[in-house]
C-alpha cells in the first residue's frame, strides 16, 4: 500500500526553528530525503531504522541527483509502502522547488502534504538583527531569487519596477550575481548609499554578517571572502542592526565547543551551549551498550526486597535498571519500601520519570557526597544495591563495606569508545576552542582513542570538566583543566564556560 510524501520545511538552519509538525513527521518517517541547506542535526529526530538520502548541492554546484531523479526517489519510496519526508531548507514553496516536487507527486497520483517552514528570507535577517519592516523605515518588503543573471536577455525580475517600489528587498541565492544586482538597482534609481547586508550561514553559530552600501559592497565582499549560502538585504532597515544585533552578541557566539558525551545524552548540554551562541560539535567519546551479561542485575532485581537502599550513580544506571525491570515482567511497585538515592539532579529527574520518589541526593554530587549522606542515615548492617557501569570507581562500595554495610555492585551497562576518524577529519577544518568532559570515562576514551597527531591539534583548546573526579582524570592525561563549576551539573558547567569567555571576547 503506497504511503504519503511530506514536503517539510527545515527552517533556515538553527534546528530549533523547525516546526512541531516537521519534528513529528521526521520522527515517523521511514525515508528522509534531505538537502544541503537542511541542518543535518535534524536527522537526530528520526528513528534508527529510517533511511537517510542526501541529495544536496553546495554553493551552486550540481547535486548528486537531478531534480527528476529526486522526484522519482520520492515516488518509488511512497509506492513501496514507506512514509517519506522530503526535508528542504527554509520553506518548501519559497525558492525551494517544492512546487515542482508537489506537481510531480500529483501527476504520479501520490498523496502529499506540505509542512511549511521558516523561510531563510525572514529567519536569517532576524538573526542578523535586521527587521524587514519598521514603522519609521520600511512598510513594504519583497523577496527575489538572486540566482537569475541580470545580464541575460530574458528577465523575470523587472529591475526598473522593483528598484524603488519596495522599501526592503531580500535576495536569496544571489552571491554570484552580487555586482550585477547592485549595479542594476543603482541604474534604476536606488541610491548608491543604500545600506545592504550580506548574511552568510544565517541562524547558524558560524553566521557572518557583512554590511556596506550598494556602491561599496562588491569590494567589501571580495576582501572578506564571504561565500554562499548568503541572504542579501537591501534597505534602510539594515542600519538598525547596530541596535538589534542580538544573536551575534551572545556570550559564546563564534566559539566552537566539542561535547564528548554519549550522543543519546548530549541534548541538554548541547541545548544550553547553543542557547548561548556556541557552535557545538557533539562527539561521544563513550557509547552506552549492554553489559556482557545481565545475570547479576537480573538476580538483584528478582531479590530486590532484600535491599534497604538502591544507589543510582548515573542516568544510564536508572535507564538500564528500568529497562531490565520491565524485561523481567516487573514494574515499579516492586520497589515499595526501598530507599532510592541519586548522585545528582539529573539522575533524580530520571528516577522521577519512573513515577517514584527519589529519597535523597547528596549535597556534593559524587561518591564521597553519597557516603556522607549514608553515614548520617546509617550504614552498618544495611544492604545496598548499586546498578552501574561495568567499569567505575570503587570508592563508594569499598567504603560502605568498611563501615559495616553489605553492598552488591552489578553491571547495568558498559561504555565503549567509538571510532575516531570522524573527529580527526573534522579537526582539519579548523581549531576547536574548547573540549568538554562529563565523566572520567569520557576523558579516558577520548585521549586513548585519539592519535598523537589528533591530540596535538587540541594543544590550544581549553578544557572544561563537570566535576573534580573528571578533572582529576583529565590531569592524569596531562590535560590542563581551565573550567570546572562549583556545582556538578550541566547548567552550572555552561555558566562556568560563559564566565571563562567573558574576559576573552
Amino acid at each position: 500500500m503506497q504511503k504519503k510524501v511530506y514536503l517539510v520545511g527545515a527552517g533556515p538552519g538553527d534546528p530549533k526553528l523547525i516546526t512541531l509538525r516537521g519534528k513529528e513527521l521526521l520522527a515517523e518517517a521511514d525515508v528522509v530525503i534531505y538537502d544541503y541547506l537542511a541542518n543535518p542535526l535534524l536527522l537526530a529526530f528520526t528513528k534508527d531504522s529510517a533511511e537517510r538520502i542526501y541529495v544536496g548541492k553546495k554553493g551552486g554546484a550540481r547535486s548528486n541527483l537531478h531534480q527528476d531523479q529526486i522526484n522519482q526517489r520520492m515516488i518509488d519510496a511512497a509506492k513501496s509502502g514507506r512514509m517519506v519526508v522530503r526535508l528542504k531548507g527554509g520553506d518548501p514553496f519559497i525558492f525551494g522547488r517544492g512546487g515542482e516536487e508537489a506537481e510531480a507527486l500529483a501527476e504520479a497520483h501520490i498523496p502529499f502534504e506540505v509542512a511549511p517552514g521558516v523561510t531563510s528570507a525572514i529567519g536569517v535577517p532576524t538573526y542578523a538583527g535586521i527587521p524587514l519592516t519598521h514603522r519609521e523605515k520600511a512598510s513594504s518588503v519583497a523577496f527575489f531569487t538572486g540566482h537569475e543573471d541580470p545580464a541575460k536577455d530574458v528577465q523575470h525580475i523587472h529591475w526598473e519596477k522593483i528598484a524603488t517600489s519596495c522599501d526592503t528587498l531580500v535576495f536569496l541565492m544571489g552571491m554570484a550575481n552580487l555586482p550585477a544586482i547592485a549595479t542594476k538597482l543603482i541604474e534604476h534609481g536606488r541610491l548608491p548609499a543604500t545600506p545592504i547586508a550580506l548574511i552568510q550561514w544565517g541562524t547558524y553559530p558560524t553566521q557572518k554578517t557583512l554590511v556596506g552600501t550598494l556602491d561599496t559592497i562588491e569590494e567589501k565582499a571580495q576582501s572578506s571572502g564571504i561565500k554562499p549560502p548568503v541572504v542579501m538585504v537591501v534597505g534602510d532597515v539594515v542600519a538598525l542592526r547596530d541596535q538589534m544585533n542580538w544573536f551575534e552578541s551572545l556570550p559564546l557566539f563564534g566559539r566552537k565547543i566539542l561535547v564528548t558525551r554519549a550522543i543519546e545524552q548530549a541534548s541538554e548540554f548541547v541545548d544550553l551551549l547553543t542557547l548561548h551562541g556556541a557552535e557545538v560539535i557533539p562527539f561521544p567519546s563513550i557509547k552506552i551498550i549492554p553489559p556482557p551479561s545481565f545475570d547479576a542485575l537480573d538476580e538483584a532485581i528478582q531479590n530486590v526486597k532484600r535491599y534497604d537502599t538502591i544507589i543510582f550513580t548515573s542516568v544510564n544506571g536508572v535507564k538500564a535498571f528500568r529497562d531490565r525491570l520491565y524485561q523481567l515482567d516487573y514494574d515499579i511497585r516492586i520497589l515499595k519500601g526501598i530507599s532510592l538515592c541519586a548522585i545528582g539532579p539529573r539522575t533524580r529527574e530520571e528516577i522521577l520519570r519512573l513515577g517514584i520518589k527519589c529519597d535523597f541526593i547528596p549535597a556534593e554530587f559524587k561518591a564521597e557526597g553519597i557516603l556522607e549522606e549514608l553515614e548520617w542515615r546509617g550504614i552498618a548492617k544495611k544492604r545496598f544495591l548499586i546498578p552501574r557501569a561495568l567499569s567505575a570507581r570503587e570508592v563508594l562500595p569499598e567504603e560502605i563495606k568498611n563501615k559495616g554495610g553489605i553492598v552488591d555492585v552489578v553491571a547495568a551497562y558498559q561504555t565503549i569508545a567509538p571510532q575516531y576518524k570522524e573527529i580527526e577529519e573534522m579537526l582539519r577544518k579548523g581549531p576547536i576552542d574548547m573540549i568538554t568532559f562529563a565523566s572520567a570515562s569520557t576523558v579516558r576514551n577520548f585521549v586513548e582513542g585519539m592519535t598523537p597527531k589528533g591530540m596535538a591539534s587540541f594543544k590550544n583548546s581549553a578544557v572544561a570538566c563537570i566535576g573534580p573526579i573528571t578533572a582529576q582524570a583529565a590531569r592524569k592525561y596531562n590535560l590542563r583543566v581551565d573550567v570546572m563549576p562549583n556545582e556538578y551539573t550541566f547548567p552550572a558547567l555552561t555558566e562556568a564556560i560563559v564566565e571563562y569567555y567573558k574576559g576573552r571576547n
